[in-house]
């Protein structure tokens, strides 16, 4: 009998030893068990507070090829994260009376003046098109109800866009303001900015926004000594394996409003902090209260954010988490009522980058989390799932303490 104790005591204490303790324990317990059961290469994670980060967590690989494994610092290519950076410094100039919602987008830039609405597609590759009702605004770019879509999410733009034409040769899908379609609208934004500020874009957001928050390893082209800390790229084939493609030697992307930045989780979620803040990092007010409020809540009324569908599934499952229900802000998603059950509460904000990168911001609970892989397509089912995962532990964890 002594001995079965025994045996019963030992089994019990190895179980112990191998279910994790701590809300960290559960996390990594978690990403772990996405790598090894080979749904994804790898994985940072960090989730912070207002002031403080809570969790941080690199598992896998981030280069197979080369065995190097993912760290804290690996800087990933975050791809339509960008937006939320363009939008903050569109909010900053119009903080400063340089820039107004209302304001026509051709009083900027005016070829936008010149743009036509989609009435009509045929078969043989022609369309129609007619007069918008109104000018597209810079109320519209921020909200992404320009009409403006990216032609990865429209079959007929698809067949028109061939990789040469401008944004404002390509029609609108809708009237200024009659939906949300989502589109390089940011990349418009930060067409404007750079022309109104009289710096380009990269050094407007240095100067105005990465340099304040410390955010060092975010940029639009990796210094030469930091290229060795960058992910490589893996696209999920239509068996199901993973291929990875190296990375080149130059890594360097355009400088646009709607994509293009290489950062860390870290330094992503300096930059959610400034939205727990208030509009602070530190003692440094990057903008006001009522700018912060404003770019957090509902600016399109009684639209939703509808499912954007995708003309290449090899780039693009259909997305958002929320289409139907949620809401958009200036450069953010807001998830509407009611809240899926253990899940980011009403109020979050959030978006992502087309290579799976996430975030959410809970105002309410005051956290944020940024969970990076780099992996095609967007939305690929076994990448949504270690975002939902991770988000269902991390407020499991929030429940117990």
């Amino acid at each position: 009998m002594n001995g079965v104790k025994q045996v019963m005591i030992l089994a019990v204490t190895a179980l112990l030893l191998q279910t994790p303790r701590t809300a960290s324990e559960r996390l990594d317990a978690f990403l772990r068990s996405t790598v090894d059961g080979g749904d994804i290469p790898g994985v940072v994670a960090m989730v912070v507070d207002p002031h403080t980060t809570i969790y941080t967590g690199a598992l896998g690989k981030a280069d197979v090829s080369h065995d190097r494994p993912m760290r804290p610092d690996t800087i990933f290519r975050i791809a339509s994260m960008t937006k939320p950076v363009t939008s903050l410094a569109a909010m900053m100039l119009i903080e400063e009376g340089q820039l107004a919602l209302d304001d026509p987008v051709a009083k900027y830039l005016p070829e936008y003046s010149r743009v036509r609405v989609m009435t009509a597609s045929h078969a043989d590759g022609t369309y129609e098109l007619r007069q918008p009702r109104r000018p597209i605004t810079i109320r519209d770019l921020l909200t992404h109800t320009s009409g403006i879509v990216y032609s990865f999410v429209d079959a007929r733009l698809a067949k028109l866009d061939d990789g040469h034409k401008t944004v404002w040769e390509l029609p609108l899908v809708c009237d200024p303001g009659e939906r949300f379609a989502y589109g390089p609208n940011s990349a418009v934004l930060g067409d404007i900015i750079a022309k109104i500020a009289h710096v380009p874009l990269d050094a407007f957001f240095r100067q105005r926004i990465f340099e304040p928050l410390r955010m060092d390893d975010t940029f639009f082209s990796v210094p030469g000594a930091k290229r060795d800390r960058v992910v490589t790229v893996h696209a999920r084939t239509a068996d199901g394996s993973l291929h990875e493609s190296a990375n080149p030697t130059a890594l360097d992307a355009p400088v646009r409003g709607d994509g293009g930045l290489f950062s860390t989780a870290a330094d992503y979620a300096r930059f959610m902090q400034v939205f727990l803040n208030r509009g602070r990092a530190g003692n440094t007010r990057l903008v006001t209260d009522r700018t912060i409020r404003l770019m957090t809540s509902n600016q399109i009324g009684s639209l939703t954010v509808g499912e954007q569908s995708s003309s290449d599934l090899s780039v693009a499952r259909p997305f958002p988490i929320g289409a139907g229900k949620d809401t958009f802000g200036f450069g953010f998603q807001i998830a509407g009522r009611p809240a899926a059950t253990g899940f980011r509460s009403a109020g979050s904000l959030s978006w992502g980058g087309i290579f799976n990168t996430h975030f959410w911001i809970d105002p309410r609970r005051s956290i944020a989390a940024v969970v990076l892989m780099q992996l095609l397509p967007y939305y690929d089912p076994r990448a949504l799932d270690v975002l939902r995962g991770f988000e269902r532990e991390v407020y499991r964890a929030r429940e117990v303490r």
